[in-house]
């Protein structure tokens, strides 16, 4: 057995990557892009594992100065960032992470002994740490059900924390009308008057492969709506959303909407095999209220996805009041932490338990009391 490490998903072939990974859209050309425009914020790591000079197993890693208070929300987000300004790096340590800084955890893995794979894979993450100085490693953003072979890292003291959730909506209506008409009365009341009230407004959307000469105003209003948030992991660069329309020509899909010929919203969206991700988007936030551009956009979104035979509608993470009201379906993710010194990552446990989302968030503290109260007994 033995391992290389790359620093660019080049430096791998793609056949070698379609053998071990499901043809999902966030793959080989997305990755690719990452390298290309994300280099200002992590440094792309990509481990392999061979059994008799057979590639076995890909797993992309990623470092970065993560700074621990990424879910935290509220009143001691402020305190923290009033402390930042005078110590920029408090709660910031360096971590190797096991996974994909913008989308789900995934490894690439064919073996008849998964279990020593993954061993061999976390023997290499903590060399990986040590050589480039990382005290924190991790396995961000792994749904349970998909990633069964990450059990044998119960023996290496990790500390399991519930991440955000995905989210997705099943496409299975014939009509927006007949997925309207599933939703609770209130919804059905509630959009009823929001979209009244833009009936009569000029919105026109266009699809597009490529911003072009919207790319300007697409990405400010891109980091618009990232700074609404208080919980940011990666911020694109303007670059990403030119590469991936080079790089993924096929799966790219911008949608943008004009009042009056001005840009006023924009999701890219990722599609391939029937599943459309709602990767990113940009609202114009002076109007976005009075529109309820939010879910114009959506049911425009939807109304596409249906007409295109689309089949399952992937949202993401984060926003969870409106994506519960409309019906989407919350898929756990979790992520494995802990400290590379055994004494110190005694104490990291209790840092995690501080800074879990839950504690922040209290519609996603609503779906996880929910998702115990209907786990089936033991």
């Amino acid at each position: 057995m033995g391992t290389k490490i790359f620093s660019k998903a080049d430096d791998i072939t793609r056949s070698q990557w379609d053998q071990l990974f499901p043809p999902i859209v966030e793959s080989y050309d997305f990755f690719r892009t990452l390298d290309q425009t994300t280099t200002e914020q992590f440094q792309n790591y990509y481990i392999t594992i061979y059994e008799n000079d057979q590639m076995v197993c890909i797993a992309p890693c990623f470092l970065m100065d993560y700074p621990l208070e990424t879910t935290i929300e509220g009143p001691l987000r402020k305190i923290i960032e009033k402390i930042k300004k005078i110590f920029p790096r408090f709660l910031s340590i360096r971590a190797l992470i096991c996974g994909a800084s913008a989308c789900e955890g995934r490894i690439g893995l064919k073996s008849d002994q998964p279990a020593t794979i993954i061993k061999e894979l976390i023997h290499a993450m903590f060399l990986l740490a040590q050589s480039q100085k990382a005290s924190l490693i991790a396995f961000k953003d792994f749904p349970r059900a998909s990633q069964s072979c990450l059990a044998p890292i119960a023996s290496f003291a990790f500390h399991e924390v519930q991440a955000y959730p995905a989210a997705e909506l099943p496409i299975h209506f014939k009509s927006f009308d007949e997925y309207f008409s599933s939703l609770s009365r209130a919804t059905r009341k509630d959009l009823k008057r929001k979209f009244a009230k833009v009936a009569d407004v000029a919105i026109t959307m266009e699809t597009r492969n490529a911003l072009g000469d919207e790319l300007d105003a697409a990405y400010a209003l891109y980091t618009n709506t990232l700074g609404k948030s208080d919980v940011q992991f990666e911020i694109m660069p303007k670059t990403f959303f030119q590469n991936i329309s080079i790089n993924m020509p096929d799966e790219a899909k911008y949608f943008l909407w004009r009042i009056d010929g001005k840009l006023v919203a924009f999701n890219l969206c990722l599609v391939k095999n029937g599943i459309l991700v709602d990767a990113y988007i940009g609202l114009d936030y002076a109007i976005a209220h009075q529109y309820h551009l939010y879910y114009l956009t959506f049911r425009d979104i939807v109304i596409w996805c249906i007409e295109n035979k689309i089949s399952v509608y992937e949202a993401g993470a984060l926003n969870y009041d409106p994506k519960k009201r409309l019906d989407f379906k919350f898929i756990p993710q979790y992520i494995y932490a802990r400290h590379v010194n055994p004494v110190l990552n005694f104490f990291f446990g209790a840092i995690c338990t501080i800074i879990k989302p839950e504690n922040y968030d209290p519609i996603f503290k609503a779906l996880k009391a929910n998702e115990k109260n209907h786990a089936p007994d033991a």
